[in-house]
């Protein structure tokens, strides 16, 4: 494994290649993450752009009975949610890493519960959305932070689908919600870069539907 020092010096990596090279890294190795490298990664997820009223706090699971208890969840979870992707996506290779997640998630080194203080408004939406808003670019910047360290992670709520019990798990307060779940590890292999189609592909200008950056003989 790398020392802290080493992964010091890929944080340093220019951001808009890491951005490039980031994808969803499910299959790791169950090898050490020190404390310090750890922090140093929270530390800038913490610099996310958001309001300081409703910031992202973390809840960092090293134990294997929480571990434990979050696997449980996490496979009684993707029990349902697999059923889904079949009928939805033909991507077999996302749906084996997914699965091999679900199998071996008590093996990941680190486990991040991303929560925010407050209960999710019930009404209207647009509070909802705020809500769980505040929380994804803290996330993400976890993400890149720990694709340039050379770590794996990806993201997923499944350890979450009931409240109740990862509040029991975790030991959470009754007014602090659980929001996500990031594992993180050494990934096993070289991992992939996410395949995304070309940008002018998926915006829209003005109005749905007007895609004058559209790639021209592509799908």
């Amino acid at each position: 494994m790398p020392t802290f020092d080493e992964i010091a010096d890929r944080l340093h990596s220019p951001v808009a290649d890491v951005m490039r090279t980031q994808g969803p890294v499910r299959r790791v190795v169950a090898g050490e993450i020190d404390d310090d490298t750890l922090l140093e990664l929270l530390e800038l997820a913490s610099h996310a752009s958001s309001d300081s009223h409703r910031r992202c706090e973390f809840v960092v699971v090293r134990d294997p009975d929480v571990k434990h208890q979050l696997a449980r969840a996490n496979r009684q979870g993707w029990s349902v949610y697999k059923r889904v992707l079949r009928t939805r996506s033909q991507d077999d290779a996302m749906v084996e890493s997914r699965q091999w997640l679900s199998d071996h998630f008590e093996d990941v080194p680190v486990i991040v519960v991303a929560c925010v203080r407050g209960r999710r408004p019930l009404f209207p939406a647009i509070g909802a959305s705020a809500f769980y808003g505040s929380v994804f670019p803290a996330l993400q910047n976890l993400l890149l932070a720990a694709r340039a360290a050379g770590l794996g992670a990806a993201l997923t709520a499944l350890p979450l689908w009931s409240h109740w019990e990862a509040r029991r798990t975790l030991g959470l307060p009754r007014r602090v919600t659980p929001v996500a779940v990031v594992p993180i590890g050494w990934p096993r292999g070289t991992p992939e870069p996410a395949r995304v189609p070309p940008v002018g592909n998926v915006v829209h200008l003005d109005r749905w539907g007007h895609q004058p950056y559209r790639a021209r003989g592509r799908p």
